[in-house]
Parts: structure tokens; sequence; C-alpha cells
């Protein structure tokens, strides 16, 4: 070790007889050497240093050789050579010298060159002194800075690994992490070896690298001779401290992991809530023996996979118990629907987080309802969890009960909300409560907070069906704000509503409208058939990675109970407007003689009039009057009025002047059958009549 930035010296007149008390207060000796003469004095205390008797010095520096070995002196006199040739004014070197009892002793110098004036050296004046304390120190503090570091390198590998782990989810995922080569690098291990316990079995689930494996250890007993067995059965860890005590040990599993080079061993029992639930094993090939710290550490990471591994199990056996839950939930078939094609599909969302968090509150449902109509409903409950899963059941059922009771449409949602608000829970839920006539493809439905459903038509292009809608279910009774909207339209043949929940239509980084938006083009180039759409669509929701879970229901119009081509017709008739009137009786006329209609042509006029004049005297707004042929078994024209009046009509006798009071009795006597159905706001009084076959 060299120091060429030494300080200069002086010493007083009368030395080395009175060395320089400061010198010798802090026990360096001082020594004054004469290149010309080649003689260097040194005071009391460099002798002592160089632990050399004055009668055995005789002032030559080579005599100092019996204290300074070969080697140190060769570097010594190479450095200070160096410092008279390159004209430097200073140098200083640490070195090693052999005390007289053997013992090694580290010794610094510091040299100050006096030079002529002529640069020439003249004379070296300088210290020396004891510096084994000092450079042991140093030593001492390298070495535990080596020591630390190897801790916290160690401390690190349980760090990473917990890290590592913190994402994984399930048995399969911790699996993945402790196979990887990065995870074993992480571990510090050349193989790592992993079992569960299963009826008192150990199963192997993890070996790593895939080469390792030992055929006939997949699945061994307890109380076979292996290491992780052993481990379990003791729960105490074993360390192998080199490859004579691992054949010794283990003379059966030996043979089969020699090709490993394995020096060294540690297997650790995995102990969760004070049980074990399997074992982990660390093979290395480039050290023998654990130190006590080692041992902890990798105690400690045994700890944290067993964490991670119970962790998982919880997590497992959750999502399990609540997919059960939601599959029970969910209608397990689908009633067959005449005169509709209809599929439905679920996919449970992928999102990280708390246990069960796959599981949500969607779902869907198919109610079928007399007089060929049929009630869809989608939903979806606030929350990713089981009590997501359980109010969605609860509000299934009642939601279907509301509506085989035969409320409106409005009513059925309106009623489902008291209910979710009256349940003991804070959760909310959006839904979508649709009622079809499958015979007329009038659709009624009503939104409450949920996203808008879609329709595809024949000719396969799709729009955004805008529903007015009120607040989710649970806030509108919270809220004293219960009365729903209905919106109606008409499905015709070959035309497909689609309903679905946001799972379908978000998209990371991008707004709702968006996602419809995506969503429409994806319907519009869809396959034909309802269940290969509905798997498309199922498919691109896996592709975006959605963390929400996912309904969908489709229901398509066949043409098995449609109206004929071209049998429908409507006409609007404002009140007070007798052109409009006069139109629509037209309209009556020609359609029931082009449709022939026969000797019943006269029947039907005369109930639409009579429709239609009740529609204008007894409510305030406008009629709509529809007429259609619809096809079956059976050929049927039916009438229809809507008006904006929500209060049914009702028979009554005529009055005394015989004017008024015959309207619906007059239907009732012509028509084959007649009713009343709720259509928005308002109604829709009906009546259909049998008509001959017509070529």
């Amino acid at each position: 070790m060299v120091d060429r930035g030494a300080s200069a010296l002086s010493l007083p007149d009368d030395w080395p007889a009175h060395p320089d008390p400061i010198l010798a207060l802090n026990r360096m000796g001082s020594f004054d050497w004469d290149l010309d003469a080649g003689v260097m004095q040194m005071d009391a205390q460099a002798h002592e240093v160089f632990d050399v008797r004055p009668d055995e010095y005789d002032g030559r520096p080579e005599t100092l050789a019996m204290r300074v070995p070969p080697g140190e002196a060769v570097r010594l006199d190479g450095m200070v050579s160096q410092a008279l040739k390159d004209g430097s004014e200073n140098y200083g070197a640490y070195f090693r010298i052999r005390c007289r009892d053997g013992s090694a002793r580290w010794t610094h110098t510091q040299g100050y060159i006096r030079r002529d004036e002529t640069g020439r050296p003249r004379r070296i004046i300088g210290i020396v002194r004891d510096a084994t304390q000092e450079l042991g120190e140093s030593e001492a503090r390298r070495e535990r800075a080596a020591q630390d570091a190897v801790r916290r390198q160690q401390t690190n590998v349980v760090q990473i690994t917990t890290a590592a782990l913190a994402h994984a989810r399930t048995v399969q995922d911790v699996i993945d992490v402790l196979e990887d080569t990065e995870g074993l690098t992480h571990l510090g291990a050349t193989s790592l070896v992993m079992g569960l316990l299963e009826a008192g079995r150990i199963r192997m689930v993890a070996a790593g690298p895939a080469d390792s494996y030992v055929p006939g250890t997949r699945v061994t007993r307890l109380e076979a001779r292996f290491p992780m067995n052993e481990v379990v059965r003791t729960l105490a860890p074993h360390f192998i401290e080199s490859p004579e005590e691992f054949a010794e040990s283990y003379p059966d599993l030996w043979p089969h992991i020699t090709d490993l080079d394995i020096t060294s061993a540690a297997y650790m029992p995995l102990i969760a809530q004070a049980r074990p639930i399997g074992a982990i094993g660390l093979l290395y090939n480039d050290r023998r023996g654990f130190s006590p710290e080692e041992r902890n550490i990798l105690v400690a990471l045994g700890s944290s996979i067993a964490q991670s591994l119970q962790r998982a199990m919880f997590y497992e056996q959750e999502k399990d118990l609540a997919q059960s839950l939601q599959q029970a939930m969910l209608p397990r078939t689908i009633p067959s629907v005449p005169g509709a094609d209809v599929a439905v599909r679920y996919r449970a969302g992928s999102a990280g987080g708390s246990l069960g968090r796959d599981i949500g509150g969607d779902w869907y449902d198919l109610i079928p309802l007399p007089g060929g109509r049929v009630g869809a409903v989608i939903g979806d409950v606030q929350g990713h969890d089981t009590h997501a899963a359980a109010v969605m059941g609860q509000l299934r059922i009642v939601l279907r009960a509301y509506a085989a009771e035969g409320h409106t449409p409005a009513t059925v949602v309106a009623r489902a909300s008291v209910f979710l608000h009256e349940l003991d829970t804070e959760r909310f839920a959006t839904c979508l409560y649709v009622e079809a006539d499958l015979t007329t493809g009038v659709v009624q439905l009503v939104r409450a907070g949920h996203i808008d459903p879609l329709v595809r038509l024949a000719d396969r292009t799709c729009r955004r069906i805008t529903v007015e809608g009120g607040l989710p279910l649970g806030l509108s009774a919270e809220f004293g704000r219960l009365e729903y909207p209905v919106t109606s339209l008409e499905l015709d043949p070959g035309e497909t509503l689609l309903l679905c929940t946001d799972g379908l239509v978000e998209q990371p980084g991008a707004d709702l409208d968006d996602g419809m938006h995506t969503l429409v083009e994806l319907i519009a180039t869809g396959p034909d058939d309802v269940r290969d759409l509905a798997d498309r669509l199922i498919d691109a929701a896996e592709e975006r990675s959605g963390d929400d879970d996912v309904a969908l229901l489709l229901l398509r119009r066949g043409g098995g109970a449609a109206e004929q081509a071209g049998g429908r017709l409507q006409q609007h008739v404002a009140p007070g407007d007798p052109e409009a009137l006069t139109e629509a009786r037209h309209m009556i006329r020609a359609a029931v003689r082009a449709w022939g209609a026969g000797d019943r042509a006269d029947e039907i006029e005369l109930a639409a009039d009579e429709l239609i004049t009740n529609a204008l005297m007894h409510t305030e707004g406008s009629a709509i009057v529809t007429l259609r042929m619809l096809a079956g078994p059976e050929r049927r024209l039916r009438v229809e009025v809507e008006d904006s009046s929500s209060a049914l009509p009702r028979r009554r006798e005529a009055g005394e002047s015989g004017v008024s009071g015959r309207g619906l009795m007059l239907v009732d006597l012509l028509a084959d059958v007649w009713g009343v159905e709720a259509r928005g706001s308002g109604k829709c009084v009906w009546c259909e009549f049998g008509v001959p076959a017509h070529d």
C-alpha cells in the first residue's frame, strides 16, 4: 500500500537523542537517511517499531532485511526509487515486517525527500509506526461489510420471492413462480422440488428444472424415506450439508440426482395455521453447509411460500364455492320459446383482488308468459363476491315471480326495486326488463340504470336502441322514484334483440360510447345463428382480458309466428282530424280485401272503427292503428289501437238513446278474441279474426 501524499518533516537539532515529543506521544519513530553515505539513523521508537535492538542495527538499511520479508523489501525499494527518480517530495507506504517471535506486523512509513539546488536527492527524513491495529480494524470492517452484504443478499431472496408470490392467486400460480428459471436464480438454488400433503400422501407439484424430476416420487406415502416426507412428519427443517450426508441419509433417492452435482440441500416443511400443508426442497451445487443466518433465512422463505400457498388454497376454495353458488342462482336451462331463437352466455371476470373476486352479480333470465309472450331479463348486482351472487339469485326469483303474476313491465321493475331496498343489504343493481309478444313482434322495454339494448336487423345492420330509464334497483325505492317509463319497439321476423351487461361493452382506456360502437360493428359482421354470434361476442370479451364478468342474452324473432310479407299497416290518427280518420278507414277497407278477409271484411271494418272511436272519445290524445296478418296454422287478422291513456276500457250497457255504450259489446260479438295490454305509458286494445286461407 503506497501513499504518495505524505507531508514534510523536520527533526530537532538534538535528534535522535531527544526525539520529537509529538511523534513520541503518538508512538511514531523517526529516521534520517543520508543517501550519499548510505546510512540511516533511527531513534529508539523506530527501533521498537522494527523490533530490533540498537546493538542489532548498524545504521545500514540493508540490516533491516532481517525483519522485512524479501517480497515486501522489493516492493518498498521500488517505491522509494521511483519517488527519488520522478522528483517527488515525499512518499508513503504500508508494509509488513516479521517480528522476532515470528508474528507479522503491519508498518506504515512516510518519508520527505530533501534535494540540493540541482534537484539531486541528498537525504530522506521520515517516520515509521505500528499500523497493525489500524489495518486489522479496517480488515475487520471489510469482513463485517462483506458478511452484511451476504446477509442482505440472502434477505433479498426472501423479499424478491415474496414479491413475486404476491401476484399468485392460485396454487398453479405459486408453482409457476417457483419453477420459473428466474425464480430458482432468486432462491440461489440449482434445483427445486415442492410437494403438497393430500390425504396422508405427498403429491409432487413442482420440480425444476424439468429434467430434475425423479421417477416414482410423484405421489408417495407420508412414511416413505424421502426428505420432503421426513420434514412433513417431523415439522422441522432438514439441512443436508454434503453429498456424503445426502447419499447416506437417502440412499434410494441419491442415485437419481447425482447428475445434478448436488453438494448440499435444504428441505423445509410448509406450515400454515400450525398444520403442515406440504414441503419444499432447495438443492445447491455451489456450497457445503449452512450458517445459522442462512438457515434462519431459508426457514423464513419456507414460511413465506406456505402463506402464499394457503392464500391460494383459500382463494380456490372460495372461488369454487362462489361459482357453485352462482351457477345455482342462474337458470339451469333456458326454456324453448316458440317463434324465437334464444342464446345466453355468462363469463366470469378475471380481475385480481380479494378471494372470490372472479364471481359477480351479473345474471340473465328468460320467462315464458301467457299469450305467446316472453319476458327477458339482464342485470348486474353491485360487487364481485358471493354476497353479490346471493343478491342476484334473489332478484332473479322475484323478477320472475312478478312477471308471472301478470304485472306490467314497469310494475315488475318497480316492485323488484322495493324488494331489493327492503333486503338487509347496501347493494344496488342495474336491470333491463323486456317483454316481447312474439306473435306481433311488439317489444316493451324498461331500463333501471342499465346499458341500452341493441337490435340487429334482417339486413345485418345493427343499431343501439335508446331506452328512457330510471334509477337502479334499490336506489329508486330509496329515493321514492319508482316511476319507470316504458319504451316500445317492433321486432320484425329475422331481427335479433341483444341484452348484455357492461362487461361486454367496456374496454380498457375507452369510454362506454366507444365500446358500444365496437360492439355494434362486431354484431353487424357476426354469424347469423344466435348461438354462434353469442360465442363470438364472448370470445371477443375474453380477448380483451376484461376484468368484469359478462352476461349476454340474444333473442331472434323467427318467421313461424310472424306476419306474412307486407302484412302490416299502420296509421296515426290525431284527435279532431277527420281526414286522418277517413284515411285510416280507407286503409282498413283496402287491407282486409287485399289480404282476403272474405265475408269477415265488414266485421273487421266495424270492430276497427269502434276501437278507433273509443280511443278518440275517451282519451285526450291520438291513436295509432295497426293491422297485421298473422301466419300460422290458421290465418288471423289482428287490429290494434294504441292510445296514451293507462285507464282500461270497460264494457257497459247502452244508454236509453242507444247512441253510446255499444263499442266493446260489438267488438266482443264480432271478434274471435280481444284484449288489452300495457304499451309504454298507455295501452293497446286489440282484436283478432280468423280469415280463410288465401293464396
